[in-house]
């Protein structure tokens, strides 16, 4: 009856409507020959056992099934096979049936894909039993899964394989290991099968209509990674060593992707490799994958699959610059700069963007791993110049937008304007600009023109309105790095030029001003940085060059934030202000920038996460300040415990609190060391913590984690080791048994990183112990043991 229902299931599709219904339907099958299966497991009747897997298999023979529904009929089914095996598993551990005798008994199933189905769990039991080499298991089923040619059906088939087999493939190390060819065997059965995926991956695009192709590519997509999974594998296998993937894993995969012809397989396969297997694998195998991008479909995306194996690399030498003569030596900026002539000259039809955009990404891979060698920069740029040639000014907006950042990689990277101008061929790429995008890159000829450009609205309409969000950051982005290059060595001159920057910017409206200004800010404070020691009364606008002016300026820039609004950053921007106003000794204007961030923390910050963050910012701003008198910083360190003390959550209460006691003891020559008031603020936190514990326990009927308890221990110890008088190894003690109380609790919760937590301060406080001298006197009286 089931297997009457799997066949009719096979007759051709009557439409998409339908597809819910055939999977129910498959579903509920799966399920009924489960049932029955499991009854006769339970009974120890291996003969019908079989019979009714073999009739829930039969459901996967299902030709009705879009890949996505398909993909849920089998997990349904993988579900109950691994079930399976475990039985076999077990049957043949105790003797009660042989393996070999069970491999020789499933392969009478009546139709061809339940009986391979149930050959491969079978044969994940027989390798596991050790009764056969794996080799030889493996080979046996990879050639028989040759007997389902359908390409959905085949897929999933092998899938299982691969799925069943990647624990038990005869690797170095692995306890299936054979004999010194059997790493050989491994890749070999992994690579087979990776290409008969493909094979079926590929085949599914040449059947049905010719009106359903785009459908059917949707399809193929939803199944690509069945196919990739394969090469996943062979780069775990221990034994794939550099020569073995040099000498044959590589070349197979490229002649299997060159070879199938198909742009959808190119394009991901030629990604799998870039990203599963090492970055040193490839610099030592460049010339053997480049050589096969020429080669593949005109269709293929080419030039984003190189994008990313140049990036790749290029971050591979960014992170590890001891690899950098190996670059060198393998002349990868040569066989990349040919291997892109070649791939443009294969393809005549490709849309100037993306030839432009290979030579940003060869650029960017030059500046990164030969920073020195102009010469090679200017080649990028000759070579894109010859592509351009002939063509009038771009009015692709794509392409203009990858000239744009071909001209602006080098600006970035050197940081002078200059260098860029050494360039031979960078004015002639600027040609092609057309007169939009010159404002952008009007820096190179005239540096306020592109202030005036980029940072305020322009008369001519909305013209903003037609940039996307993507566009317009990035374009803002560039403004900012802009600001950070402008630099002049007299004092005078470069406030001169801040002055001006600051006029433009605060004409930029509240969508610019989150860039700008914090680029702005960073610039000025470097120049209070080189200023710093000089004072003297400010007022007027022709004044030097002091802190105070610059301080001045500051504030105005910062206060525009307010319109934004963008309380936060103006925050965090204030802070830094104060600081540099303490480092110049300017008591006042430290002060002041303090009292804006309270303002704005007090009016403007109304959340909760928020305010958390910004209350840690102040905490570590003022405890890093050293410029306050007594009142002012009484005034100050009162305002922050006042508002660590009202946060939202209990928890975030008592940890601001306790921050708060650095407030009150400093190291510093001449700092503050008041430990009454440390002592107040670490019971205080204390009190917060078991409120927190009372409410826990009110609310949800279970103590709280003692988290909050162990990291105000570990306070007290820091203070302890400071030589607080007032933190005693009696207050150390009462607190470490108060905790070991709270853990012991009836309803207390066990959190495993609390347990480890605490057993950690435990250690450290012996560890002090066993230091012996003074701080092992001052930890001895510390019992840490129950």
């Amino acid at each position: 009856m089931a297997a009457a229902s799997a066949a009719a299931r096979m007759l051709p599709d009557g439409g998409a409507d339908d597809e819910e219904r055939w999977l129910a339907e498959g579903i509920a099958g799966v399920q009924q020959n489960a049932f029955y299966m499991h009854r006769a497991l339970d009974s120890n009747n291996l003969k019908d056992a079989l019979k009714y897997s073999a009739q829930m298999l039969s459901e996967l023979r299902t030709s009705r099934l879009s890949p996505h529904k398909y993909y849920e009929l089998y997990m349904r089914a993988f579900d109950e096979m691994r079930k399976l095996e475990m039985f076999f598993r077990e049957e043949t551990r105790r003797g009660s049936c042989s393996v070999v005798d069970l491999y020789e008994l499933v392969q009478h199933a009546g139709n061809v894909l339940p009986r391979l189905y149930l050959l491969c769990t079978v044969g994940s039991v027989y390798i596991k039993s050790k009764e056969a080499p794996a080799k030889d298991v493996l080979k046996d089923l990879v050639e028989m899964c040759r007997g389902i040619q359908h390409p959905l059906r085949g897929l999933f088939l092998r899938s299982y394989l691969s799925q069943i087999s990647r624990d038990k493939l005869p690797d170095i190390g692995s306890e299936y290991e054979g004999d010194a060819e059997s790493i050989n065997d491994a890749v070999e059965f992994v690579l087979q099968n990776f290409i008969e995926m493909n094979k079926l991956w590929v085949r599914m695009q040449h059947q049905g209509p010719v009106r359903e192709k785009e459908k059917r590519g949707k399809e193929r997509n939803e199944l690509r990674d069945l196919v990739g999974k394969n090469l996943h594998v062979l780069s775990q296998i221990e034994g794939v060593d550099l020569d073995m993937y040099k000498e044959t894993v590589l070349p197979r995969i490229l002649e299997q992707v060159v070879n199938c012809k198909d742009d959808l397989a190119q394009f991901y396969l030629m990604d799998c490799i870039i990203q599963v297997f090492p970055d040193e694998y490839h610099l030592q195998t460049l010339e053997t994958l480049l050589s096969a991008f020429p080669q593949l479909q005109p269709s293929v995306d080419i030039k984003t699959v190189l994008s990313q194996l140049m990036d790749r690399l290029s971050n591979y030498a960014a992170s590890s610059p001891e690899v950098l003569p190996e670059f060198l030596q393998v002349e990868a900026f040569a066989k990349f700069s040919n291997a892109i002539g070649k791939v443009i000259e294969a393809q005549p039809d490709m849309p100037v963007v993306g030839a432009v955009t290979l030579y940003v990404s060869l650029l960017t891979f030059t500046l990164r791993v030969h920073p020195d060698r102009l010469d090679y920069v200017d080649q990028v740029l000759g070579a894109c110049v010859k592509k351009l040639s002939g063509k009038a000014k771009l009015e692709d907006s794509r392409a203009t937008k990858q000239i744009v950042a071909l001209l602006s990689a080098p600006l970035e990277k050197y940081s002078n304007i200059v260098t860029a101008l050494e360039l031979s061929n960078y004015p002639r790429v600027m040609d092609y600009l057309d007169n939009a995008t010159t404002k952008v890159m009007a820096v190179i000829e005239a540096l306020f023109d592109l202030i005036k450009g980029l940072i305020k609205d322009m008369d001519d309409g909305d013209q903003d309105d037609e940039l996307d969000e993507e566009d317009f950051k990035e374009e803002q982005n560039s403004v900012a790095r802009l600001i950070h290059m402008l630099h002049n060595d007299d004092h005078e001159e470069m406030l001169k030029i801040l002055c001006t920057v600051q006029k433009h910017i605060l004409l930029g409206g509240p969508k610019r001003l989150t860039f700008t200004v914090p680029s702005l800010v960073f610039s000025a404070l470097k120049l209070v940085r080189r200023l710093q020691g000089q004072d003297g009364d400010v007022t007027g606008e022709d004044v030097p060059a002091t802190p105070k002016k610059i301080f001045q300026i500051l504030h105005q820039t910062i206060e525009a934030l307010s319109c934004v609004p963008s309380p936060e950053l103006a925050l965090r921007l204030y802070l830094q202000c104060a600081e540099a106003a303490n480092d110049c000794d300017l008591e006042p204007v430290a002060y002041e920038f303090f009292t804006q961030a309270f303002i704005l923390y007090e009016e403007e910050i109304a959340d909760s996460k928020a305010q958390i963050t910004a209350i840690h910012l102040i905490i570590g701003t003022l405890q890093r300040m050293n410029i306050f008198g007594v009142e002012n910083r009484d005034t100050l360190t009162h305002k922050t415990t006042g508002y660590s003390a009202k946060l939202l959550k209990k928890p975030d209460q008592c940890r601001a609190v306790y921050a708060c006691s650095h407030l009150f003891w400093t190291d510093d020559q001449d700092g503050i060391m008041d430990g009454e008031r440390v002592l107040l603020c670490l019971k205080r936190a204390l009190r917060i913590a078991n409120a927190a514990q009372q409410m826990a326990n009110a609310t949800r009927g279970s103590s709280g984690s003692v988290t909050l308890f162990i990291e105000i221990l570990n306070k007290y110890l820091y203070f302890f080791e400071k030589g607080i008088p007032q933190i005693t190894n009696t207050v150390i003690q009462d607190l470490i048994e108060l905790i070991r109380t709270e853990k012991q609790s009836d309803n207390a919760v066990v959190d495993p990183s609390t347990e480890a937590f605490f057993s950690s301060t435990l250690r450290y406080i012996e560890f002090q112990k066993q230091k012996g001298g003074s701080i092992g006197e001052k930890y001895e009286q510390i019992k840490t043991s129950s």
